[in-house]
């Protein structure tokens, strides 16, 4: 028996809005990329490229039902599936950008030269793993076919969550250890690491969230609760990962990291030594 693609009728009327807002957050990302020249977030836009192709794909489908064609439906599962990872990608070099910002390297217990390598090696080898997967379901003409592919995609979500829960250890270690040292770092005080550390773990959150559901999700196999409402897909994927988008959208990470904090150092140096020539000449 093939593997049934959906256990019920994809709707065009939630697909299209979303795709739509995807492609919103994802243009604005790209503008703001290219003038901050933030180019640590070009996994993150392409994510966002997947997230809107993906709704798309599933817009198709629900324009085919009941027979429902094969290649949307790779598109959607895949696109969607493996956007979160992309969005890590990014997240995982913030982190190792702030670090390197704030010459705080001994406050992480891991190298920030090493810390991007580590958890993106993480991210490639789950998307592998899930790729596999999408390609076992979407062939599936048995039931062995379809637990092989669901096992799989299992498996590369709990190697993503394994390596994202490392990340978010690492990331409250180096908060605690700045909290309880601020002075032990030469980095410049103009920048706002404590408000990029909240954005950080507000996002990490959310990914985490959707990374649990998707887990359960695909345990519970092709048959279960999570699977036969498309509402799940929309209120623990889309909407998390859409409020991801838009939450650097308005905190976007050059703001914190970019050229406008070196700028107002500079200006707070200058300031400084004409304050002490002028001294120096009073006295």
């Amino acid at each position: 028996m093939a593997y049934k693609l959906y256990n019920y009728n994809p709707s065009g009327g939630a697909a299209i809005p979303v795709a739509a807002l995807f492609g919103l957050a994802t243009v604005i990302h790209i503008v703001q990329m290219f003038r901050t020249r933030s180019w640590y977030m070009i996994p993150f836009t392409i994510g966002g490229v997947f997230e809107a192709i993906g709704y798309l794909c599933r817009y198709i489908n629900s324009t085919e039902t009941p027979d429902w064609q094969t290649t949307p439906y790779i598109g959607q599962s895949l696109l969607i599936l493996l956007a979160p990872a992309l969005f890590a990608a990014s997240i995982y070099m913030i982190l190792g950008r702030l670090i390197v910002a704030l010459n705080a390297s001994s406050n992480s217990i891991i190298r920030p030269s090493w810390l991007t390598k580590i958890f993106v090696i993480g991210d490639v080898l789950s998307c592998l793993m899930q790729c596999g997967g999408g390609g076992y379901l979407a062939s599936a003409k048995t039931k062995d076919s379809v637990d092989m592919g669901e096992h799989m995609i299992l498996g590369g979500l709990f190697v993503q969550i394994f390596f994202f829960g490392l990340f978010i250890i690492v990331s409250v270690v180096f908060h605690r250890r700045m909290l309880a040292s601020p002075m032990n770092y030469v980095g410049g005080s103009y920048i706002p690491w404590a408000r990029c550390m909240k954005v950080l773990y507000a996002v990490s959150c959310l990914i985490m969230i959707r990374s649990i559901y998707r887990v359960v999700e695909y345990a519970q196999g092709s048959g279960g609760f999570l699977q036969s409402k498309e509402a799940f897909v929309y209120v623990f994927d889309a909407a998390l990962m859409l409020a991801c988008c838009f939450a650097f959208v308005i905190l976007h990470p050059s703001k914190m990291l970019g050229e406008q904090g070196k700028q107002y150092q500079k200006t707070e140096d200058l300031e400084m030594l004409a304050n002490h020539y002028e001294a120096e000449r009073n006295y």
